[in-house]
């Protein structure tokens, strides 16, 4: 096993960059859904832009860690063939990276709009986005031993 501190532990373990990376898609999306909840759908308050400055972030982050995961499950998982647990995983992981970029997407579309409130179709969008978080995170620990 090799030192915590060595670089070519960190860089080149075989599921490390996946396991590092999705935590910051994760905390952002859930910390700008909260912000955007106590923002209470008003556009032009400093809740509701650090709420969309955290979705943003999250929705362009999800992107290097979904393919980070993909290398994870070739690398870690000898690209096994997607059944039961990791199949779930996977599927919860992609509907929810939709939902966080559908998110993003509902909150820069209604910045471009003239209306000062925003659309009330987000919530449900963006507390079902995060139940899936949860649950893909529940199972990747699974997957990593990490909850095993």
């Amino acid at each position: 096993m090799g030192h915590p501190f060595d670089f070519r532990t960190v860089l080149f373990a075989k599921h490390a960059q996946h396991v590092v990376l999705v935590h910051f898609p994760i905390a952002l999306f859930i910390t700008g859904v909260a912000l955007d909840l106590l923002s209470r759908g008003q556009r032009e308050s400093q809740l509701a832009n650090a709420a969309y400055l955290n979705i943003s972030t999250a929705a362009a982050i999800i992107i290097p860690t979904g393919l980070t995961g993909i290398l994870a499950w070739q690398f870690a998982l000898g690209g096994e063939k997607l059944k039961g647990l990791l199949l779930f995983h996977v599927v919860a992981a992609c509907v929810s990276a939709m939902l966080v970029i559908v998110s993003w997407w509902v909150h820069w579309r209604s910045r471009r709009s003239r209306r000062s409130a925003l659309p009330q179709l987000r919530i449900p969008v963006e507390l079902l986005g995060v139940a899936l978080i949860a649950l893909t995170a529940h199972l990747g620990g699974f997957l990593t031993g990490v909850n095993s």
